[in-house]
């Protein structure tokens, strides 16, 4: 589905339960992930930058935060992954939560996955919606950013075995990413 999805990652160790709350990215915070490519070096680290009150609010558990590293050599992602509960009127559904931070371009990214994706903005901000037929349950946004692009993927966990309906891999999640945005370096 996306440009990260072409290695194999390796959770950080390290990390502490302890994580910063602290939406703004540090000027002088070393990043997780540095790679001799040449490109800019990720300025937002989605486990240290994305508050943990906006994530409980929007149902996900900050606890439950897995940092993962995808040093490529050419390029570079950082991720997180979360899990959550979303409360939808009438329904309890169960979200994974997975954000890469990469320094490849939008070009890039719609490059390789044009197939599957259709330009949209995000408050203003250049993005993809990303919708894999293959990837049954998935929806992804890819944001544009200075240093490269932010990818914002939501997985459904259905509690049955019926097929989710394509309608409902996206539904409600523009609203997450639209909280989530400003919070990224443009």
């Amino acid at each position: 589905m996306s440009a990260a999805s072409c290695g194999s990652g390796s959770a950080a160790t390290g990390e502490s339960e302890s994580v910063s709350t602290e939406s703004a990215t540090s000027a002088t915070r070393t990043p997780r992930v540095v790679d001799d490519s040449g490109r800019p070096q990720i300025t937002f680290d989605p486990c240290l930058d994305i508050p943990d009150d906006l994530l409980t609010e929007a149902g996900y558990d900050p606890r439950s935060k897995e940092p993962t590293d995808y040093p490529m050599g050419d390029y570079s992602f950082l991720g997180c992954r979360f899990k959550g509960t979303v409360h939808i009127p009438g329904f309890l559904r169960r979200y994974g939560l997975s954000v890469l931070s990469g320094n490849v371009s939008l070009e890039e990214e719609a490059a390789k996955n044009g197939h599957i994706a259709t330009e949209v903005s995000v408050n203003g901000r250049r993005a993809l919606l990303e919708i894999d037929p293959d990837m049954h349950g998935s929806c992804a946004y890819v944001l544009q950013t200075g240093f490269g692009i932010v990818i914002l993927s939501r997985t459904y966990h259905p509690d049955h075995s019926r097929a989710v309906p394509e309608a409902e891999w996206c539904a409600g999640f523009d609203q997450l990413v639209s909280t989530i945005e400003p919070g990224i370096p443009a």
